[in-house]
């Protein structure tokens, strides 16, 4: 028998019947089985840590996984490892393997690949074809098959009239449609944030006008098709403003941010460290403190890792020719954890129980019966990220001390 037990825990989870308190949690063979205050347990495997928290499980809607096709940069069973480090026992994979999530094969792939691992990998399958955003995928094959979301990856989807009608059909059997905002006639060649630093270092910008026109035409897709869509990677002021003026007049519209869009800005680019060179870019410290007010306020629903493995050929080159990415899994809690302007309920509903609300999963519960899909965390552990589960190193974080660690995850 498996037996562990979290002492002294604050539980975070507005769904349980102890939210809010400090308690030790039994858990048996996968199963919470006591709740309360100073238990004593024989022969159970003890979590402590100065500040420990215990939370729902967290789920990523935003992470490229590159198996098949790319193992060389990451595996399903490395993602897997770098997810559980991070606190996710849920993750949805992007389409954009080779071949492409287009079809209901490759769902069943990934599903069966991955039903072993730590963690809950769900496959996100592609809106279009080849991700070519030309003709509609298979998508009721592929939710029979077991996906549940449409999207192109990183890809924006051009073609209005194939995403309206890729709204209306994915509605009609309960599909998903998560969609990435990047006007390419207006983005095209940009290599970072469009502003004084893109000037400065001679760099190519990236208009934030690239990302809010497409918000903009997006919403107003979904407001004539009355369907839900959701909002990968949003990165300006602007695009909040418009996200938060959908929400009130009521439209089924949700939105996430990556992690490292709230963390930096465009500034950390001056020494050319393409590891920062990611896509949506780093934008101003404007933008930066609208993305935090907008997820304490709820019009931002989820943080996201954005976890894109690239490998060094693609990252140590110069900055024109540098590949867009960072791995986010493991550090994205640490990313986030801004006790000054986030708290950890906010967060807790950002990383745990908004992405599965808009996937439309069950939340895990904390309370005795139940399946034990928890993640343990100290908000106030400063730790060195020295090594990473994942297969690649993309990330500027490695060797350096991050504050808020995952201390135990269970799935």
């Amino acid at each position: 028998m498996t037996k562990v037990i979290l002492r002294d825990a604050r539980i975070i989870d507005p769904n349980s019947p102890h939210n809010g308190k400090q308690a030790d949690i039994v858990i048996e063979n996968g199963i919470i089985t006591r709740i309360s205050s100073a238990l004593r347990v024989d022969d159970a495997q003890e979590i402590t840590s100065p500040d420990l928290h215990v939370a729902p499980g967290f789920m990523d809607l935003h992470a490229h996984i590159c198996d098949p096709g790319m193992e060389h940069k990451e595996t399903l069973s490395s993602a897997a490892a770098a997810a559980k480090a991070g606190g996710f026992t849920a993750i949805l994979a992007m389409p954009d393997t080779d071949p492409v999530i287009d079809n209901k094969a490759q769902v069943e792939y990934i599903l069966r690949r991955s039903k072993d691992l730590p963690v809950n990998i769900m496959p996100a399958g592609a809106l279009s074809v080849g991700l070519e955003g030309k003709d509609m995928a298979e998508l009721f094959d592929m939710y029979s098959a077991g996906a549940r979301i449409y999207c192109d990856a990183d890809k924006s989807i051009s073609h209005a009239g194939l995403l309206v009608r890729a709204m209306i059909y994915a509605n009609q059997f309960g599909g998903k449609i998560f969609t990435r905002c990047d006007d390419k006639t207006v983005s095209h060649g940009g290599q970072m944030n469009e502003g004084p630093m893109s000037t400065m270092l001679g760099l190519k910008g990236i208009p934030a006008l690239a990302e809010e026109l497409m918000v903009a035409r997006n919403i107003a897709l979904a407001e004539y098709a009355e369907t839900p869509v959701h909002f990968m990677a949003i990165s300006t002021a602007k695009s909040v403003e418009l996200i938060r003026e959908a929400k009130t007049k009521g439209l089924q519209v949700t939105a996430a941010v990556h992690a490292y869009n709230i963390c930096w800005n465009d500034e950390v680019l001056s020494e050319f460290d393409t590891n920062y060179k990611v896509n949506p870019p780093l934008r101003s410290e404007t933008d930066r403190v609208a993305l935090l007010n907008a997820i304490a306020d709820g019009t931002i629903d989820c943080i996201t890792s954005g976890h894109k493995p690239e490998d060094v050929e693609s990252k140590v080159v110069e900055f024109d020719l540098a590949a867009f990415g960072i791995t986010g899994l493991e550090t994205c809690y640490s990313l986030a954890n801004m006790p000054d302007v986030l708290t950890q309920e906010q967060i807790i509903r950002a990383l745990a129980i908004n992405p599965r609300r808009i996937a439309g999963i069950a939340v895990p519960v904390i309370k005795e019966g139940e399946k034990a899909e928890l993640t343990a965390f100290d908000p106030k552990a400063s730790w060195t990220y020295t090594k990473t589960k994942s297969l690649s190193k993309n990330t500027p974080l490695l060797g350096k001390n991050v504050n808020g660690g995952v201390v135990a995850t269970f799935c």
